[in-house]
């Protein structure tokens, strides 16, 4: 076996990869991760965790904020090469909106989405608080 390189796999395998990662580690904490063929409610899949409860999880390259997630107890999840990180996308616009960053953008205003690319893959400073950080496997 060889090991794949991210950068060389197309964008449907990068998402197949990216899902993989991220259900391993949330393994860890007691999820099981069904994915959803149809990006239900804007969710490409669900995480059950073993108590009940769950987190339907929209997997990103990057931080994201779009309107189209708005009101629909969607997690927003990206992955970096050390880390995983999961946030509550309304929560997040609010901050937003509190700290008058990213939701004052043209396009925020008038695409309806906002992401924030950052060379090392990490989210927007500010917003610790809001974030779970997970390590990767």
């Amino acid at each position: 076996m060889k090991k794949v390189l991210y950068k060389n796999l197309n964008s449907r395998q990068q998402e197949n990869y990216n899902f993989t990662k991220v259900a391993s580690t949330l393994a860890d904490y007691g999820y099981n991760c069904l994915r959803l063929s149809d990006d239900y409610q804007g969710a490409d899949f669900i995480a059950l965790h073993s108590d009940g409860s769950h987190m339907m999880i929209q997997l990103k390259g990057r931080w994201t904020i779009d309107k189209k997630y708005l009101d629909k107890n969607i997690y927003v999840c990206f992955i970096n090469e050390h880390n995983i990180y999961i946030y509550n996308h309304d929560e997040m616009v609010k901050e937003c909106d509190n700290q008058n960053r990213f939701t004052n953008t043209s396009s925020w205003i008038k695409k309806g989405s906002y992401s924030k690319y950052s060379k090392y893959g990490n989210p927007p400073k500010g917003f610790d608080n809001l974030i779970i950080t997970l390590d990767r496997l």
